[in-house]
């Protein structure tokens, strides 16, 4: 445990009001709050915001809109059999010509582009850095439904080409599947219409049982989570969730009894169903363990991403009984195997990534995805593009800003993780004179690092991030008064609860982010790869004890910055290291004499 000056110091942030004169750091009465034992590992895994936005190329110029009609100013390609509904849309507006097509072949397309200013498509229509190229008008490329993989996403950044897609529309579709698979497995409904119309009549062997009085388990409380909650409630059912990066508040506006950890949400779920995408922390996030934990004859289903249930696991716990069934509609491979074991066993109800699969859904992204590119084309709205920003300036000068404030919510997160506070509920970023212009894509990628790993990545940007996190009851912010002692310094101040910190650095073109506080700590570290933060107390002896261990575990330190408040008491080391630290690597760092915590945040690039 922390001592009282850590405690107090570890909480204090910079001042936010100019006429402050009391010294460089305030205290709140959160700071008199305990920080818990030892840091969690903590891995916010991103890639370079350079991705997100790149200098826009010069857009071919628009005529003036003339006195009476309308003057035409774009020109749409329509592809992949779009819904009439979102077609009418686009051509309701007199300002857009539509030319709907149905899927072309390759060298057609490249041969039609050049002539649009939009295309709007399905995943039928793969839109490749070639065809990009060719499209020397295109400004909007619309995707109707979830995924981007048939996008050429970074040409399309690269050449100012905003992409939109739809993730919304299929909400209510993948729920209404949850509760009729869920349904049909309870009462044996495959087997009952097989039976019927095989001859049969099987009643007394049909006997099933009810939703109503069951617990429902829900690991995952965003869009779709929440939507689940609020109808199984109406069944009767009890709802039990858990999401650690979800507000409490979330919780208690759909009346779902929050699980502080998913061992304790297992051992209550009646049945078990995940919304999450699939990450690094997700991926087999359901496994032996976990599946061991649920109560006997339960039921899991997945119908969110494949890898996130262990297939394995669950043919095992479906065999020796452990479970009652299962309902599966994403897989770990897809198509699945036509002799995959999962298809032989009476107790799974197994449907073909259907989720999305509705007359409704279709219609619904597609409005959703006409809508939007059309008031980019019309307005310059592209808060709904996934791939580009405002970042006030040249992109090369504001680059090391973006990366500071994205890493700087990353390091933020895993120490308010420490102090047992996952789920943020607000992010504010603070910035010298020279970044005034860039706040809100410095917001944004605040958000972004503070999001990356709980989130889908490739929907996951900095036009989205703000949006995403709003989504999910975080608030953002930037405060106005600019800081004074350096032009391109950088606070991000991340709360929680009773819980609040600020990571500041230092962002100047064509230099490399540094930090320079992390809490009341100085330090001055780049972050790269891999940053290991310690807190110990200030005795001879940590820093040879925490290089040795790294070292004879075939670590590399980049950089050792040792900070304290005062002589023999509390201290921080940030620690900037080459590659990956693994959790028995943290483990081994705790149990040195005089480490108070450990934590890690590891930077990937991509």
């Amino acid at each position: 445990m922390a001592g009282e000056a850590f405690r107090r110091a570890i909480v204090a942030q910079a001042p936010t009001r100019p006429e402050c004169k009391q010294g460089r750091y305030r205290r709140g009465r959160n700071n008199l709050e305990k920080l818990d034992g030892a840091l969690a590992h903590f891995v916010a895994c991103g890639c370079e915001p350079g991705q997100a936005i790149l200098n826009t190329r010069p857009a071919s110029p628009q005529r003036p809109a003339q006195t009476g009609s309308p003057t035409v100013t774009y020109r749409v390609l329509v592809t992949d059999e779009i819904d009439a509904e979102g077609v009418a849309l686009l051509s309701a507006d007199p300002r857009i010509v539509v030319d709907e097509v149905p899927t072309l072949p390759k060298e057609e397309l490249l041969a039609r582009i050049a002539d649009y200013d939009a295309i709007v498509g399905r995943s039928a229509t793969r839109i490749s850095a070639d065809l990009l190229e060719k499209a020397r008008k295109l400004k909007v490329v619309g995707r109707a439904g979830v995924g981007v993989d048939n996008i050429a996403l970074d040409r399309a950044t690269a050449l100012g080409v905003a992409v939109i897609n739809a993730p919304a529309g299929n909400t209510i579709a993948v729920v209404e599947l949850f509760f009729g698979a869920v349904i049909s497995l309870l009462r044996h409904i495959p087997r009952a219409d097989t039976s019927m119309h095989d001859g049969r009549w099987e009643r007394s062997a049909l006997l099933g049982s009810e939703l109503k009085g069951r617990t429902l388990g829900i690991v995952g409380l965003g869009r779709i989570g929440g939507e689940v909650a609020t109808r199984a409630r109406a069944f009767g059912m009890t709802v039990v969730a858990y999401d650690p990066y979800i507000a409490k508040s979330r919780f208690e506006a759909l009346r779902a009894q929050q699980a502080e950890s998913l061992d304790i949400l297992l051992e209550q779920s009646d049945i078990l169903t995940v919304h999450t995408p699939l990450t690094d922390e997700t991926k087999g996030l359901i496994a032996k363990r976990e599946i061991a934990r649920l109560p006997q004859q339960s039921i899991v289903v997945n119908m969110a991403r494949g890898g996130i249930v262990d297939e394995q696991a669950l043919l095992d716990a479906l065999g020796n009984k452990h479970l009652r069934g299962a309902v599966i509609d994403a897989y770990e491979k897809e198509p699945l195997a036509a002799d995959h074991p999962l298809r032989t066993l009476p107790n799974v109800l197994l449907t073909p990534h259907i989720g999305a699969s509705t007359t409704e859904a279709q219609r619904n992204v597609a409005v959703d995805v006409c809508i939007a590119v059309r008031d980019a084309l019309l307005s310059g709205e592209l808060s709904r593009s996934i791939n580009v920003a405002d970042v006030g300036g040249q992109w090369a000068d504001v680059e090391p800003a973006l990366t500071l404030a994205r890493r700087a919510a990353a390091v933020g997160r895993a120490i308010l993780a420490t102090q047992g506070t996952r789920a943020v509920q607000r992010i504010d970023v603070r910035s010298g004179s020279a970044l005034n212009a860039a706040k809100t894509a410095l917001l944004a990628s605040a958000a972004r690092g503070l999001l990356e790993g709980t989130v889908e990545q490739e929907r996951l940007n900095l036009i989205n991030a703000r949006t995403v996190a709003e989504s999910r009851g975080i608030n953002l912010s930037t405060t106005e008064t600019s800081i004074q002692d350096n032009p391109y310094a950088i606070e991000v101040r991340l709360s929680g609860g009773m819980q609040e910190i600020a990571i500041a650095g230092t962002a100047q073109p064509g230099a490399a982010a540094r930090f320079t506080r992390i809490g009341a700590f100085h330090v001055d570290i780049q972050p790269r790869d891999t940053l290991v933060i310690l807190t110990n107390n200030d005795v001879p002896g940590v820093i040879g004890r925490v290089g040795t261990l790294l070292g004879e575990a075939g670590v590399n330190i980049a950089e050792y910055h040792q900070a304290r408040l005062a002589q023999g008491g509390q201290a921080l080391a940030a620690v900037s290291v080459d590659g990956d630290v693994s959790e028995t690597i943290r483990e081994s760092l705790l149990g040195l004499p005089d480490v108070s915590s450990a934590a890690v945040v590891c930077f990937h690039s991509g």
